[in-house]
């Protein structure tokens, strides 16, 4: 069983009259019975508005076709179903939940799942009821999570570190939650070439992460349906290399197979929002982000690209030492 320490001064906490509490009496609340152990205002707060707004966008429905968050996350991690039953298993940034859900539907793991913004209340939403004896959810920051280091069989983060203020040091919070002999497995936007940041979502960032995010959101949906009709029409003349310059989303690798026009709508306005409005943006190489993994004490067993779904994802996998 995983145990739970004030992050700023490792003293143990407890449960007590709904709250965290440490024996110096220092305590954190829980709120709609989720522990917050940051304060409410940070970097985050674009992303608690899109995971709340768009809950169930990116979940996956087998049903309808659509199994796009299981396909990365066994992809990406290489991990078997089988290998994570009856594991501590850390998730570090979970938004809504739609790896969450993988891992509860899927595997039979004790799940620790960390979110920094309030985008933990839409994960409770939407998979609280799927095994609560499995699930336990925390509002905290990568660098200050309420656990002791080598607390973890597995961790995994997907779709976060690019928007941390301090990409290596992420990487070392994750590496030391991790038993020795412990997995650890990152995504991450990758720097392919000097072409990288040559495109609308770099050049208009310093403008789109300083307004309002209602205030953007509300920008992007009223232009969204053009600069789809524009993205596509581009595709169809094989300039897809011009979509660069528009200011969507890259429709040829976002969206899943299956989803209706007012699906496809949906996804197209989420991933454009969420590619406008972090505070930060920091894609890596590679090579550099491996040799982090090594500075912090992790052997690294893979540093590349896989493809999800027709789609190539940065990730490097790693084993504390």
């Amino acid at each position: 069983m995983v145990s739970l320490i004030n992050p700023a001064n490792g003293l143990a906490l407890r449960e007590q009259d709904g709250v965290l509490i440490d024996e110096a009496g220092n305590s954190f609340p829980t709120v709609q019975g989720i522990p917050r152990i940051c304060e409410a205002d940070n970097y985050t707060q674009n992303f608690g508005l899109q995971w709340n707004l768009f809950d169930s966008t990116q979940l996956d429905r087998p049903a309808s076709g659509i199994e796009l968050s299981a396909k990365r996350f066994f992809t990406e991690t290489g991990w078997s179903r089988d290998a994570l039953d009856g594991k501590d298993v850390l998730e570090v940034g979970s938004g809504a939940g739609r790896f969450t859900k993988v891992v509860l539907e899927e595997t039979n793991a004790r799940l620790w799942s960390v979110d920094y913004s309030n985008a933990v209340e839409a994960n409770l939403r939407n998979n609280g009821a799927i095994a609560p004896k499995r699930l336990r959810l925390f509002q905290a920051s990568i660098y200050e999570m309420p656990f002791p280091d080598g607390s973890f069989d597995k961790v995994f983060c997907l779709g976060v570190l690019q928007h941390t203020p301090d990409f290596e040091a992420s990487v070392r919070a994750l590496v030391a939650k991790a038993k020795p002999g412990g997995e650890i497995v990152v995504d991450f936007y990758p720097i392919r070439g000097w072409w990288t940041k040559l495109n609308a979502k770099y050049l208009l960032r310093p403008f789109t992460r300083r307004m309002k995010h209602d205030r953007l959101l509300g920008l992007i949906d009223r232009n969204i349906d053009w600069l789809i009709a524009a993205h596509r029409t581009l595709t169809r003349w094989r300039l897809g290399a011009l979509t660069r310059l528009l200011p969507i989303a890259d429709l040829r690798y976002v969206l899943p197979k299956g989803l209706s026009p007012k699906g496809q709508r949906e996804w197209a306005l989420l991933d454009t929002f969420d590619m406008f409005s972090p505070e930060y943006d920091q894609p890596q190489r590679v090579a550099r982000v491996a040799e982090m993994f090594r500075r912090a004490g992790a052997t690294v067993t893979f540093a590349g690209f896989v493809d999800v779904a027709g789609a190539q994802a940065a990730a490097v996998r790693a084993v504390r030492v």
